[in-house]
């Protein structure tokens, strides 16, 4: 059985997102998204409810499973005897920033194997930074996120918006 992992932060979840998901699904027998507690980043989800709402939007694809995941993908890897990783790209700047990612987890693991899946010309743009910058200044992200999560993502930004020291402000 082939098992491919998708990680990234999902914060939150984009049409993008799960354009590569539903591709990469295609591709092997097993696709685990690992959503990543990642400390350097600063997140607006929990892990937890950024992989609630991954199962949520993906809940109809049999060969998905979705865990929330923390430390080094290497070891993910080979917990779940993964035969690749799966990354979209966006631009050149992103095939660089795997590039070198996959060469830094091949040094770890030499059997790490990465693929790199360009994404759809109309969801180059998109990314879970432009839904957070567009949604705290309440505009409209809809074409933007899987609609069961638009309320979701439109509840936690008007918090935001209404307790501003939430939000540094």
């Amino acid at each position: 059985m082939r098992t491919m992992i998708y990680p990234g932060t999902f914060d939150p979840l984009t049409n993008g997102h799960v354009d590569i998901a539903r591709r990469a699904a295609a591709l092997c027998d097993h696709l685990v998204i690992a959503v990543l507690n990642n400390s350097s980043k600063k997140t607006v989800f929990p892990a937890s409810e950024r992989a609630d709402m991954v199962r949520c939007v993906l809940q109809d694809a049999d060969n998905i499973t979705v865990v929330a995941f923390s430390g080094l993908l290497v070891d993910l890897y080979q917990q779940m005897q993964a035969s690749a990783v799966v990354r979209g790209l966006r631009s050149a700047a992103d095939f660089q920033f795997e590039a070198q990612m996959a060469a830094a987890n091949q040094i770890m693991l030499p059997d790490f194997e990465t693929c790199l899946l360009p994404c759809r010309a109309d969801l180059a743009f998109l990314s879970s930074s432009i839904v957070r910058e567009v949604a705290s200044y309440g505009g409209d992200f809809t074409g933007m996120v899987p609609a069961e999560l638009v309320p979701r993502i439109r509840e936690c930004f008007s918090k935001t918006r209404n307790n501003p020291s939430e939000n540094g402000g």
